[in-house]
């Protein structure tokens, strides 16, 4: 069970061009953002669809995949952990950010 304590699979759409960072020692680094979406009847009987983001970070060979075959619109599957961080912005305000560090991804779709 250790294996399942911190495990994220995702099915969605990216919003957005992946954005591909090379760093001083070579490696890649990946972020993008997917959409998934969810549907049901409310009290009404209509149908409600509701979408969530998801911020994605990949690193190394996964983020070399992602930046040559992946654009807006794919539709991808995706393995791997949440994470928390913060940072401090510019005027001193301190923002939260939770990940999904990718660690499998698969190409879905034509």
């Amino acid at each position: 069970m250790n294996a399942l304590r911190n495990k994220v699979q995702l099915i969605g759409n990216l919003g957005m061009d992946p954005e591909v960072i090379e760093l001083d020692s070579g490696k890649k680094l990946a972020k993008f953002s997917i959409a998934t979406n969810e549907s049901y009847r409310n009290k009404s009987g209509e149908v409600v669809k509701e979408t969530q983001w998801h911020n994605v970070v990949a690193w190394g060979k996964t983020a070399e995949i992602i930046e040559k075959y992946l654009a807006k619109g794919n539709e991808v599957a995706i393995e791997g952990k949440l994470t928390n961080r913060s940072y401090e912005t510019k005027e001193g305000e301190k923002r939260y950010i939770t990940e999904v560090i990718c660690n499998e991804l698969l190409m879905l779709g034509k």
